[in-house]
């Protein structure tokens, strides 16, 4: 079985060398039905929990907080294990997981809808298992490259190449060959389209709501193309192409089937949070990434906080609570929370076998993020500010940013350690708000004539919107 470590490094730091994006055409009626609907935006990932506690906190909290949508774990049977990438190595398509099996996954769906809440399912396309042989959580046998019923030997890419992916610049070795031993599947065959179109298909009758396409930087972007295009109806779909310099295959080659994980905005924002220069976050909408409407973006997700130096919950001096308080006020993306578990080895499995549950206050390693203060109120700015320019930017010094959201909604945010006391301009009318990232509004600002006085303590931040007043 391969380990946590060899399929991170393969994914996130792979070398980067010479090669260029070839895009292909926009279809932007498609597109269109796979942005994220509605005026909710905001995406958790519950990372690793069960169907029934997914749903249970769709009911509880996450549907009246706010949130538009949780991602949830691959929901076909996998191979075996306590680690959590046991869960990305799909042994047949029945929805029969650690996470639960199909009646629990429905039941689940229609009880997030019920609460207001879409239901996007992380799923794997590209390969199924690295383990040479073994018996999957549904009790389904295979071998590498036989998964009866389902796939044999044709049907994998080995007559093409037999190995692992080695050179980032060689588009046919990062599309054909194999991630770190994990059987990569023949997209570009009719059959294999087929079968996984009808895996998506089967999803979608349970009322899915979009689809995170793992690994997708490792099929061509026609093959996945041509596989969501045999599916029953169009969803919201977001796509893992990670980027990197020079390499040969590049995110905007995908932006025909729906959208993009811009990593490089995951990558600013560990940079300046933890480097102090968040001022240089201004121009994140011209910088040559994924257009905004285009790209979904997250200060961590489950790979990324496993990376040594990158934001993750226990980043110091509040960086990883003040990302997300940037990541949920700045105008860029469809932004995703991740909600995960505290771990102290990198291949960890999650506590009480993904039971989970934040209404206790005992969480048993759970980190239950999505409740935190700061978080859960963003939410709320989020949905208020809507589309609402980017306005009112101020800021005195690198570690300190101030803005406005059209005239909904104002932020200001401190990463130095000294107090922050000034007069900030704004364009919310004339009034008291609340402050949303403190309990129960604790804290207020009275807006008088454009502008209010306010003192913020280091490592902290401020936000107010039309929806908080006093």
């Amino acid at each position: 079985m391969i380990s946590a470590n060899t399929v991170l490094t393969a994914l996130l730091l792979a070398p980067a060398v010479f090669a260029s994006p070839v895009a292909s055409p926009r279809n932007d009626s498609r597109l269109q039905s796979r942005r994220v609907p509605g005026d909710k935006p905001v995406i958790i990932q519950l990372f690793e929990w069960t169907w029934d506690s997914v749903a249970s906190e769709c009911t509880s909290f996450i549907g009246p907080a706010g949130y538009g949508f949780v991602q949830v774990s691959p929901p076909a049977e996998h191979v075996t294990g306590e680690a959590w990438w046991t869960d990305y190595q799909p042994v047949s398509y029945k929805l029969e997981s650690k996470r639960g099996n199909r009646e629990q996954f429905a039941s689940m769906v229609k009880t997030c809808q019920a609460a207001g809440v879409g239901v996007i399912v992380d799923t794997i396309l590209n390969h199924m298992t690295g383990a040479d042989s073994g018996t999957g959580t549904g009790g389904s046998s295979f071998t590498h490259y036989n998964y009866p019923g389902i796939y044999q030997e044709q049907d994998f890419n080995r007559d093409q190449c037999n190995g692992n992916i080695e050179d980032y610049s060689d588009r046919f070795q990062v599309q054909n060959c194999m991630l770190s031993n994990l059987a990569d599947l023949k997209t570009g065959s009719d059959y294999t389209r087929g079968r996984l179109a009808e895996y998506i298909d089967d999803l979608l009758s349970l009322g899915v709501d979009g689809l995170r396409l793992d690994a997708a930087k490792h099929m061509p972007a026609e093959d996945i193309g041509n596989i969501l295009s045999r599916t029953s109806r169009q969803v919201y779909i977001t796509q893992e192409v990670i980027y990197g310099d020079n390499e040969a295959v590049q995110p905007e080659e995908y932006l025909d089937n729906g959208a993009v994980q811009e990593f490089r905005y995951t990558y600013a924002l560990r940079d300046a949070f933890l480097g102090g220069d968040i001022a240089s976050l201004a121009d994140i909408n011209n910088r040559d990434w994924i257009n905004g409407a285009d790209a979904n973006v997250f200060v961590a997700n489950h790979d990324t906080e496993r990376i040594d130096g990158d934001l993750k919950y226990d980043s110091p001096a509040n960086s990883y609570v003040l990302a997300h308080v940037f990541s949920l006020a700045y105008p860029y993306g469809a932004p995703s929370v991740l909600s995960s578990y505290s771990f102290s080895q990198q291949d960890a499995g999650s506590p009480n076998n993904g039971q989970a549950s934040c209404s206790s206050g005992n969480y048993d390693s759970w980190l239950c993020q999505h409740r935190w203060t700061a978080i859960a109120g963003m939410v709320g700015f989020r949905n208020t500010v809507g589309s609402g320019d980017l306005n009112n930017w101020q800021s005195p010094q690198s570690s300190r940013i101030a803005f406005g959201r059209g005239s909904d909604g104002f932020v200001a945010i401190n990463n130095s350690d000294g107090e922050w006391s000034g007069e900030f301009s704004t364009s919310l009318p004339d009034g008291t708000y609340c402050n949303v990232l403190s309990e129960n509004c604790g804290s207020t600002v009275d807006v008088s004539g454009g502008s209010f006085s306010a003192t913020i303590s280091g490592r902290d931040a401020i936000a107010f919107h039309t929806g908080a007043t006093a």
